[in-house]
């Protein structure tokens, strides 16, 4: 009995002397990583700034069949060809603080930030090189003023944090939007100092050109006008990029394509690949390549704009029968479901004064005319088009409307997505775009900078920018005196159109409810309150020691 007792007692203490010791309990992580262990060697920062690339992608492009497309709907581009608040109809449901549109952009838009900071405060103590350094920085810097700028368009002032977070924070503030504009500069700076070279880099990676492209935007939207011209004029006079002005890609060859159209084509966009010195970002959709986002076997992790943005055929109950098969691996817009409907704008005004010229308004680029495919039509064979529809067809609807066909691959869907490879049909599972995309492209370069000299009443060098895109697509040029901000946003509709990020592109320039108002009719509750999406309600709610001031109107 004695020994047992004294066993016990011994014991007892043994576990309170080690029970007061922290360190008996700590953890050391020597197999597996943990947040002490993970930010230390080149390759460690590499994988934390390949997420940023990640998070990107997800946030414009393959989240889901809708949220990258808020960049899209409820602007002056398309409308909403089957009501639901997905497509931002209607809006007060859409743009609400307990929404979850305003909502999932600022929280991925944060993860960016709250990446990027974790990467900037730990470089200094890792054990890279001074150069691996200052580069992995300079990474994390470019997304970091990435998303402050993205921020300021959708929010206006937003809280600025530019250490890692690593303890619960809960009197956040609200920077103003010219601070934020600040930041974002500043790390852009960094970033066109210390980024390589687009010659130097893989294809898809950020460089000290799409930086600077980036730069002279926030300039602009800074007031700093002048700073935004010698930004874009660094870019456009870089040896290393120029606009595409002849044929060039695998299909350069194809007598009814164009070098517009070759920029769309599949593998057309990257410049090691490609050829193209046009494209400064390209983003990676990497389609049936492991570790990639896209797979030609389903939609999943895809970039839907087909499905969005293709019209859906299969609806058209008159006449009878359908004049054509859906979907199809041609111009008819392979399987999309007629979501996005062009604005009479996008499709027919902004093209009027060089409609049979502009090669970016040929056939080919913009589809107007349908060839009918169903062999039991009487129509079978014959050309349908969108401004002389046949009876039974309503222009525009959600079944028949012209669309830019760099929306889909036209006799260029993945061969895993082919039902029948005699007539083109194509399978279920088929409504994503197949190609990477352009985030930033050259073409834009020039319209930065034309808005700048526009801002400093240098119209001639403002026309001259704009003339310089317009000549590679055959378009008359315009003169000095008809650049005004209007003529430069239906230009980059004529350009960018799809690849525009557009409500970026008008709340920045504070003109989203000018252009809906007046070119998309569809969204009649549009209200000036929207030219700022509102802080999400529950970052609100969170923030329970401090103030989120809501912007105003909500």
């Amino acid at each position: 009995m004695k020994k047992i007792f004294f066993q016990t007692i011994l014991l007892l203490i043994l576990i309170s002397t080690f029970s007061c010791k922290k360190s008996f309990l700590d953890e050391k992580p020597l197999d597996f990583l943990s947040g002490s262990n993970a930010y230390a060697t080149y390759a460690d920062f590499n994988i934390a700034a390949n997420d940023l690339y990640r998070v990107v992608r997800v946030e414009f492009y393959t989240r889901d069949e809708n949220f990258p497309f808020d960049y899209m709907y409820g602007c002056d581009i398309v409308y909403d060809g089957q009501p639901a608040t997905a497509r931002h109809t209607p809006m007060i449901s859409a743009y609400g603080p307990t929404g979850s549109i305003p909502g999932t952009h600022w929280s991925a838009f944060y993860k960016i930030i709250s990446e990027a900071n974790a990467i900037i405060s730990r470089a200094p103590t890792s054990t890279m090189t001074d150069a691996e350094k200052m580069l992995v920085i300079a990474k994390a810097r470019f997304f970091r003023g990435f998303a402050y700028r993205s921020l300021a368009y959708l929010f206006g002032g937003v809280p600025l944090i530019v250490e890692e977070v690593t303890s619960p924070k809960t009197d956040f503030t609200r920077a103003t939007k010219e601070a934020v504009y600040a930041q974002s500069i500043d790390d852009l700076k960094f970033a066109v100092a210390n980024l390589p070279s687009i010659n130097t880099v893989l294809d898809g990676e950020i460089n000290s050109q799409v930086a600077g492209h980036v730069l002279a935007e926030v300039y602009l939207a800074a007031g700093q006008y002048q700073n935004a011209v010698d930004a874009a004029t660094k870019v456009i006079t870089d040896p290393n990029v120029h606009l595409m002005t002849s044929r060039f890609g695998a299909k350069a060859n194809v007598a009814t394509g164009n070098v517009y159209w070759d920029l769309f084509q599949p593998g057309n966009q990257n410049r090691k690949t490609g050829g193209n010195f046009e494209g400064l970002w390209v983003i990676q959709l990497e389609t049936d390549v492991p570790g990639g986002s896209a797979a030609s076997t389903g939609m999943a992790g895809n970039y839907l704009l087909e499905r969005h943005c293709g019209p859906n055929l299969s609806l058209i109950t008159s006449p009878n029968p359908n004049p054509f098969l859906w979907p199809m691996n041609d111009l008819t817009g392979g399987r999309g479901i007629g979501w996005a409907i062009s604005t009479k704008h996008f499709s027919d005004e902004i093209w009027a004064s060089d409609f049979n010229n502009d090669i970016r308004n040929a056939n080919i680029n913009f589809v107007r005319n349908f060839t009918a495919t169903n062999p039991a039509s009487s129509s079978y064979g014959k050309v349908i088009s969108t401004q002389a529809p046949i009876a039974g067809l309503t222009v525009p609807s959600r079944q028949f409307y012209a669309y830019q066909a760099k929306c889909t691959t036209p006799g260029g869907h993945p061969l895993g997505l082919i039902a029948n490879a005699t007539n083109g049909l194509l399978k279920s599972t088929a409504g994503g775009t197949y190609l990477d995309q352009y985030m930033v492209r050259l073409a834009e370069t020039y319209f930065i900078r034309a808005e700048a000299y526009m801002k400093l009443d240098n119209f001639a060098a403002a026309a001259a920018d704009i003339n310089i895109v317009r000549a590679r697509s055959n378009a008359k040029p315009v003169a000095p005196a008809s650049i005004n901000i209007d003529y430069i946003l239906d230009e980059r509709l004529r350009e960018l159109g799809y690849e525009e990020k557009r409500r970026l592109t008008l709340m920045r320039l504070g003109l989203w409810y000018d252009r809906v108002k007046r070119y998309n009719p569809y969204y009649s509750d549009a209200l000036p309150l929207y030219n700022l999406w509102p802080i999400p309600q529950s970052e609100i709610e969170r923030n329970n020691t401090g103030e989120l001031t809501q912007n105003p109107g909500y």
